[in-house]
């Protein structure tokens, strides 16, 4: 208690919704609505992109698909606004397993730049870094059948997922691994690379990650701001705290 005094505002970055992830089962109103209830300030919606488990046909039109992909997080984003819960747009973009959280992008910059589509993972650092964005390499030392090999990519990141919470949390039924999570700290440590944390999560059986600051995010681009300025934070995977630079903070 006394630490979420003074981290009082917590964030969950990972998060998934049917309307866009085929993995997901819980609308983003449905996903907004039980992060408000177990006491997030806000979340980002990170659904997966044409290039991984994205529910939405990939052989659509690209502005078609653009409309439709984004329709988890206007779900969410629309009951936001009603219970008081801010809710950031991003995504999580697939490349044969190896995947990226974009945060930063909007629909409209999604839509002026169809070339995102068959981007490779150099060319879309370079485009999300051309909208102001960030690209964080999410989960990067996770072993799973979908996953062919572990490939690492210091030069086209600009930080690191160091907390999962489905690797380390003991009520996650999924890649529960909490070597996971370390190595991909090392990895951060090893390149000076910012953490970040999150759940990583599919239903409204949240596991509560995510990462808690001292004040209140007033957009995508604050908590972006706040993560490449340094600024002080906590992360948890919804038992155990740490610090921004990885050292357990508290059980």
């Amino acid at each position: 208690m006394e630490l979420l005094k003074e981290y009082p505002y917590l964030y969950e970055t990972h998060l998934h919704t049917s309307q866009a992830s085929a993995c997901a089962h819980c609308t983003g109103a449905k996903m907004a609505k039980a992060c408000k209830k177990a006491g997030y300030t806000g979340i980002i919606v990170t659904d997966h992109n044409w290039g991984g488990n994205t529910a939405v046909n990939k052989t659509l039109p690209w502005k078609q698909w653009v409309e439709e992909f984004v329709k988890g997080y206007e779900d969410a984003a629309q009951m936001g606004e009603r219970i008081g819960l801010d809710v950031f747009f991003g995504y999580e973009a697939g490349y044969d397993g190896t995947e990226f959280l974009i945060y930063g992008l909007d629909k409209q910059f999604m839509l002026g730049h169809p070339q995102l589509r068959t981007a490779t993972i150099q060319e879309q650092f370079d485009l999300v870094h051309s909208g102001g964005g960030l690209v964080v390499h999410a989960h990067p030392f996770r072993e799973a059948g979908y996953i062919p090999g572990i490939r690492l990519y210091p030069e086209y990141v600009d930080g690191v997922e160091g907390v999962n919470a489905t690797h380390s949390n003991p009520r996650s039924d999924s890649h529960n691994h909490p070597e996971f999570d370390s190595k991909a700290m090392a990895y951060a440590e090893e390149h000076g690379f910012f953490l970040t944390a999150g759940s990583d999560i599919h239903t409204t059986d949240l596991l509560d990650g995510g990462m808690a600051f001292r004040r209140r995010m007033t957009s995508m681009q604050d908590f972006m701001s706040a993560l490449r300025n340094g600024e002080d934070y906590v992360m948890t995977d919804g038992v155990k705290w740490f610090r921004k630079d990885g050292s357990v903070y508290k059980d």
